[in-house]
């Protein structure tokens, strides 16, 4: 299939029907730790939206009725928790985004998962306050979708150092504040050692703040995914990166509660 694919989700712990708008592996971003080979800047190609719903439909058919859960999820995990616009690159930079998530809720309103399977978008979020991705989100809303927001470092250095962008702090909060006024969203970070070392108190800090500026100011805030890194990195930082122990994500989770915010961990 050209846009569509079945993964074992550990952060939505169960079955999550991939939906990649980003076939070419291009990307606006280019996080260190990003699973993608042959990664490149730019963004996707034309979506052939008439081949996107017949492969949706084909996937829909095989988890929920074929043997695919059989086959291929363990025990404990065979079920369909949710399609997920993700992919290979930001699946926002799609000019076709909108409309794919018409798409989407047609395809599961027919196949009987309306209000049963969640529609999510996994984005870095720098599109957020663009028109035409104000019009996917509010589209999402009403489908009962969920934004998974990336704001991995909340300072200048982090975000330049993690996912290779100049972005402004201040202005990735506000892409975040106009995503969460317009649809339920979660803050997702990605934190793992570089050369051997946790990230810095200071970027810890800066993060911490900026989530408490969130709880403070964004009723549509859900909560923070916390996770590590579970799949090698396919960039060139990939030999710097490693894994940080379980215990110090959940102690960082629980500083993230005493702010108010659900946490979530996958380590």
């Amino acid at each position: 299939m050209t846009y569509v694919y079945p993964v074992v989700s550990r952060r939505a712990r169960g079955v999550s029907i991939g939906v990649n708008l980003n076939p070419n592996n291009a990307c606006n971003w280019r996080c260190a730790y990003c699973q993608v080979p042959d990664l490149k800047r730019g963004g996707p190609p034309p979506i052939d939206l008439a081949r996107l719903e017949d492969e949706l439909r084909r996937m829909l058919a095989e988890v929920i009725d074929g043997d695919f859960m059989t086959r291929a999820v363990p025990e404990g995990l065979r079920r369909l928790n949710d399609i997920a616009l993700s992919g290979n690159g930001e699946p926002t930079s799609a000019p076709e985004f909108p409309a794919v998530v018409d798409l989407i809720g047609r395809v599961l309103a027919d196949s009987g998962q309306l209000g049963r399977v969640r529609l999510v978008l996994i984005t870095n979020g720098s599109l957020a306050d663009r028109p035409r991705v104000a019009d996917g989100l509010r589209a999402m809303a009403a489908l009962d979708g969920e934004v998974w927001f990336k704001f991995d470092r909340a300072t200048r250095a982090g975000l330049r150092r993690v996912n290779d962008t100049r972005v402004d702090p201040e202005r990735h909060y506000q892409r975040l504040k106009a995503a969460a006024a317009l649809c339920p969203t979660w803050v997702q970070t990605c934190m793992f050692t570089i050369d051997g070392q946790p990230p810095e108190a200071a970027e810890i800090d800066a993060w911490l703040a900026m989530l408490a500026r969130a709880r403070a100011e964004l009723p549509g805030l859900r909560g923070v995914l916390l996770y590590g890194l579970a799949r090698p990195s396919m960039q060139p930082e990939a030999p710097r990166l490693g894994r940080l122990p379980e215990t110090w994500l959940n102690q960082l989770a629980a500083r993230v509660t005493a702010l108010g915010l659900e946490a979530r961990v996958s380590p």
